[in-house]
């Protein structure tokens, strides 16, 4: 497999325009969390995205927003992109937005929220895009946590011929945000937002600024972006990426997984809100060049041919989705995907959790006929871009089905032991390190660097900790076993089991609970929870489980609400009062036949008392 020796990187080297030569490559003690690339090095982001491509081919296609209804799509070229992004970028600039001031990004997936990315990226201003479907705490918290100093937002957005009022949640979030000075609303349907003292008429304003703003040189250390992620505690974290090294490393994989060509259209149906939608859907691929889709809709809408319809009529030259999307899609006859011509697709990819066999295979003899490599990626918010992934390759190079199989360049990944000992040879497995750093990963965790340290460089030191498990193959190959902490994967979204009970423990009825994850045929995995209530006789436990589901919704977001509530008296816990998770997680799984060694529970009979109130909730619910 060929490699990149990053030692010998010159600035001309890089493909990126810079405004000042770096002089280093790189400075970095993994042991410290301290990490730079590029060191001495300015460029501009936006410029690398835009700027060159205008000057080459002004008239190439930048984005193409599929919107919600099929046949009505928008294309956007890069002039036109670039004019758009001026005129935010200068919108921003003249209500007072700065370099280094943090701007909340609260859209769906269209090309104003590509040109509010790439106009904070221009004036050196640092973006926190949060996902549309966030309730309006979850997005007062990051807001909060950002110390955002304005938001861009639409009033409505559109998913599924469903209507989502956004305006108001931004409304009712910024209440309890007194840094927010500035709230952009753009107008996505035709229904008139309610506008406060705050609120500012996007595209009225911008239609006033020039559509040249020239670019802030920004170093390469300095911040692009700000995205919160869900961790082992209850509080999301904001992950911070800086600039060349993540612009970097999200045009190379974006390249040579995915064997992008010039000319090519590049399908990626992410949401902007997560980070394979910064990376493959934005930054990536416009540092590329290329014509890069963006995806308002669902898979199933107006019916669940939507995706390869899509296919057909813009020609898609890679797809890359989420294995939960897949699930459901094959569920329905393949006549959804067979009327449809597919014939311009190259590469498949699959993202966001790892995909089962059944999925793999249907993704692979049927959508792409056997005749697409099925690239299985594995990566995350904190590593900026694609680690692992059956490509890059030799051409020819076979791939192994549901397994993400070899490390991108410059990419080490070590397995260590229980004991803290890297595993050597194959056909073993252990926690999952990558030994040395690389230029698309984190720097921080904004504002509290310790909590970067503490969850990343500490549990093995000297190495970056991803919080997965990998087995090792006889032939080298990796396959991710899944996650190690209580962090787990609904349909894609990343999920702290203690950010949900986090939400449940607020109930006044709530003494305490536990929420573990199992597995689920779509969804890949959803929250089961636990929850012991007070004793007190005028309860109504249906009553309470529905305001449980209501909080969780309104505090987090409606996908984090748990499939599965069971009431029980008391948690299994051991005498220094931890809980154990895992005789719940068997409880749930039905597997209590193996419990383990249940000898440092403080009373071991609670778990007779689970299982049984566990067996009557599954009559129940048949």
């Amino acid at each position: 497999m060929q490699r990149i020796n990053m030692a010998p990187l010159s600035s001309r080297g890089t493909g990126l325009r810079w405004v000042e030569p770096f002089h280093r490559v790189r400075d970095c003690d993994l042991s410290s969390g301290r990490i730079s690339w590029f060191v001495g090095g300015k460029l501009n982001v936006s410029v690398n995205c835009l700027d060159v491509h205008v000057e080459k081919h002004p008239d190439r296609v930048a984005l193409i927003w599929e919107r919600d209804e099929p046949g009505t799509e928008v294309k956007v070229t890069y002039r036109e992109l670039l004019e758009t992004t001026c005129r935010l970028a200068n919108t921003l600039k003249s209500h007072g937005i700065q370099k280094g001031d943090r701007v909340a990004i609260y859209m769906p997936v269209s090309p104003l929220a590509v040109a509010a990315m790439l106009a904070c990226a221009r004036i050196g201003a640092v973006h926190t895009v949060v996902f549309a479907g966030f309730s309006s705490e979850a997005l007062a918290g990051r807001i909060q946590d950002a110390g955002c100093k304005a938001v861009v937002t639409c009033n409505q957005g559109v998913r599924g011929a469903r209507v989502i009022d956004l305006k108001s949640t931004v409304d009712a979030a910024v209440k309890s945000c007194p840094t927010v000075q500035h709230v952009f609303v753009s107008q996505r349907t035709q229904q008139p937002a309610a506008m406060g003292r705050l609120d500012v008429p996007l595209e009225e304003v911008m239609s006033r600024q020039s559509s040249v703003c020239p670019a802030e040189p920004l170093d390469s250390e300095d911040l692009l972006f700000l995205l919160y992620t869900s961790g082992s505690t209850g509080k999301p974290k904001g992950v911070v990426h800086t600039q060349a090294g993540y612009l970097l490393y999200t045009s190379l994989t974006h390249q040579y997984v995915f064997d992008y060509r010039d000319g090519d259209v590049f399908g990626c149906v992410a949401d902007v809100g997560w980070i394979t939608g910064h990376s493959y859907v934005v930054y990536g691929p416009l540092c590329n060049g290329a014509t890069t889709v963006l995806f308002e809709s669902t898979p199933v809408y107006p019916n669940p041919g939507r995706y390869w319809e899509t296919v057909q009529r813009l020609r898609i030259s890679q797809f890359y989705g989420a294995p939960t999307a897949l699930r459901l899609l094959l569920k329905y006859d393949d006549s959804w995907v067979k009327k449809y011509d597919r014939s311009s697709l190259r590469t498949l990819g699959s993202v966001g959790e790892p995909i089962n066999h059944e999925a793999w295979h249907w993704f692979h003899s049927v959508v792409g006929e056997g005749r697409c490599p099925l690239v299985d990626t594995w990566w995350q918010t904190e590593t900026g871009g694609v680690c692992i992934a059956p490509r890059p390759a030799e051409e020819g190079a076979a791939i192994v089905p549901a397994m993400a199989m070899r490390p991108f360049f410059g990419i080490q990944p070590v397995l260590m032991g229980e004991k803290g000992e890297p595993l050597s040879g194959n056909s073993v497995s252990g926690a999952l390190c990558i030994s040395q750093p690389w230029p698309g990963m984190a720097r921080s965790i904004y504002g509290d660097h310790q909590r970067f340290i503490d969850a990343y460089f500490k549990p093995y030191p000297g190495n970056y900790f991803t919080g997965d498990g990998a087995f090792r193959s006889e032939e080298g190959y990796y396959q991710i076993t899944g996650r190690m902490d209580d962090v787990i994967n609904v349909s894609g979204h990343r999920l702290g089991t203690a950010e949900i009970e986090d939400a449940l423990d607020e109930h006044p009825a709530v003494p305490e609970t536990a929420v573990i994850g199992i597995p689920h045929d779509i969804k890949g995995e959803v929250p089961f929870a636990f929850v012991v209530l007070k004793d007190d006789p005028g309860l109504d436990p249906p009553v309470v489980l529905q305001q449980l589901r209501n909080l969780v919704s309104t505090k987090i977001a409606k996908y984090a609400v748990p499939d599965h509530f069971l009431v029980v008296k008391r948690l299994p816990k051991t005498r220094s009062g931890k809980i154990m998770r895992r005789i719940l997680r068997k409880v749930a799984m039905e597997t209590t036949g193996d419990l383990g060694d249940v000898s440092t529970l403080d009373d071991p009979s609670v778990v007779k008392e689970i299982i049984e109130a566990h067996e009557l909730y599954r009559k129940q619910k048949k």
